[in-house]
């Protein structure tokens, strides 16, 4: 299939808010990809919900600001596409800069405008067409015309739904129902909603099970005999870099399990290092047993997802905890303490903080385990905390937000200059993004092409999980998960916060070098 049959269907996509006429659209593309092959939907599924199936390809904005011209007309198609990302993502060792340069330039030398920015947005995660997984999910149902369940199902036992669109296509409710949990294949991990504080999470009646909120790694740890492997949370296979956690597993008494946890760097008074510190370890692929001597890791596991043989899916919490109590050592038990007394949960949440960790999850003990959703069973409540920054720079829109200044650099105040904590797209409306698009234009002092340096006048109120130690900005620290709240049009750059005050919230961090070091 042509590339630009799918760049012209993403903007159908991206131009209409219906959600019928998004659903119908997408699957008037996986019907004529599906003539074209398996492998035809599996890219189109992926592409148009802004992923891309190859893994890392090693490519950024910096690089991105230097590209060849575009073509005058279009000759891509998918299979030139996924060819070149094959090449990027496998491309290692003496001179594989040079060679992942070559097929950049000449796979977007060889794309028109629109086909450019609908790659470069992929490569970057900023495909903005409004087609996430649960409007494809319904999109391949239609296509297929086979349960929206049955969809549902198999993607979170398959662990992505891109396969399971070229199965659903081809084999129909059969093929989907063949798709079932295996030992030592990865699904999707449950997710948690938000709640902004205690009460609010505990509206609905007890009791629930209030659990410690590590922040650490999330690791999926599958058994059978003797053999253990260990997942990301993205599914990424990561057995070699953590011995400890192999260990742990392989000792449990059980021939098959399935495993829900966290991997965390403690410090040696029990309270836990920075997100950093657990990252940058389990990051690295250099000697694990060097590693682990230097940086141990923690096992905690809170859910059980398979045992001997048993799928427990649709179990209940409950039964799902008891087996966890026989299976495990109290010291690899995530702390938790089931109540119906939000004043407990809120307690208990205090406590959390107090030992440095980042708050609870309060669950439902009724609930199934709904792999790869993201419901009211399981709301994580942590201290939201918040800056008043300054805009320094702002990076041009592609895909949805083609014609539009998106991504903003935030700096904070530092003596008469300003230092730079990181950048983030993260919580802008359509009307955001309108508005700050002219904001940023009047105050534009420079323009590389991609990154439009402006003056720095504009403040604005950045949410944001927590701080870390990193080498590529100047102050030291970066955000970890910021996004846009509102613009302080109140307030003036003067009354912004302080470098200070950030390394005030930060406390004591680690010295390790941060992952993009």
């Amino acid at each position: 299939m042509e590339l630009a049959v799918l760049v012209a269907a993403s903007a159908v996509v991206a131009a209409t808010r219906s959600r019928t006429a998004k659903v119908a659209e997408l699957a008037r593309l996986l019907t004529l990809a599906a003539a074209a092959g398996e492998r035809e939907v599996l890219l189109t599924t992926a592409f148009l919900s802004g992923r891309v199936p190859h893994g890392r390809l090693g490519v950024g904005y910096r690089t991105l600001a230097a590209l060849p011209p575009p073509a005058g007309s279009s000759t891509l198609t998918l299979a030139d596409v996924d060819a070149a990302f094959t090449a990027l993502a496998t491309a290692g060792g003496a001179g594989s800069a040079g060679a992942r340069r070559a097929t950049l330039d000449a796979l977007f030398s060889a794309a028109t405008a629109d086909e450019r920015d609908f790659l470069a947005g992929l490569v970057t995660g900023e495909v903005r067409q409004g087609a996430l997984d649960g409007i494809m999910q319904l999109a391949v149902a239609q296509a297929a015309g086979v349960p929206l369940e049955s969809v549902r199902r198999a993607a979170m036992l398959a662990g992505a739904l891109d396969a399971v669109a070229a199965v659903a296509l081809t084999d129909g409710v059969e093929g989907l129902q063949r798709i079932v949990l295996e030992v030592l294949r990865p699904i999707a991990p449950m997710l948690a909603a938000s709640s902004p504080n205690v009460a609010d999470a505990t509206t609905l009646q007890g009791p629930w099970s209030v659990e410690r909120k590590l922040d650490g790694i999330r690791i999926q740890a599958h058994k059978r005999g003797h053999e253990v492997r260990v997942f990301t949370r993205s599914l990424d296979d990561i057995t070699d870099r953590l011995p400890e956690v192999v260990e742990v597993v392989a000792a449990l008494p059980a021939e098959t399990l399935v495993l829900d946890g966290e991997a965390i760097a403690l410090r040696p008074d029990g309270r836990p290092e920075p997100f950093q510190v657990t990252g940058a370890r389990t990051a690295s692929t250099r000697d694990p047993e060097q590693l682990r001597a230097q940086t141990p890791l923690t096992t905690y596991v809170f859910d059980v997802l398979h045992h001997d043989g048993r799928s427990l899916l649709d179990e209940p919490l409950i039964a799902r905890r008891e087996i966890l109590e026989r299976l495990l050592q109290p010291e690899n038990r995530v702390a938790s303490v089931v109540t119906d007394d939000p004043g407990a949960a809120q307690r208990f949440f205090e406590d959390q903080i107090a030992a440095g960790h980042e708050g609870v999850v309060i669950k439902n003990l009724g609930a199934p385990y709904a792999a790869g959703r993201r419901g009211g069973s399981w709301v994580k409540v942590k201290p939201r905390h918040t800056l008043d920054l300054v805009v320094l720079a702002v990076e041009r829109g592609s895909g949805r937000r083609r014609g539009t200044l998106s991504n903003i650099h935030l700096g904070a105040r530092d003596g008469d200059g300003f230092v730079m904590l990181g950048k983030t797209f993260k919580g802008m409306t359509d009307e955001m993004l309108s508005w700050q698009t002219t904001r940023f234009t009047e105050l534009m002092s420079d323009d590389n092409g991609w990154v439009v340096t402006v003056r720095p006048e504009q403040v604005v109120e950045i949410a944001f999980d927590g701080l870390q130690r990193s080498s590529r900005y100047p102050g030291g620290l970066a955000l970890r998960f910021a996004r846009v709240l509102r613009y302080r049009d109140d307030k003036t750059a003067e009354e912004a916060d302080t470098i200070e005050t950030v390394r005030t919230l930060a406390g004591p961090v680690s010295d390790e070098p941060d992952a993009d070091a």
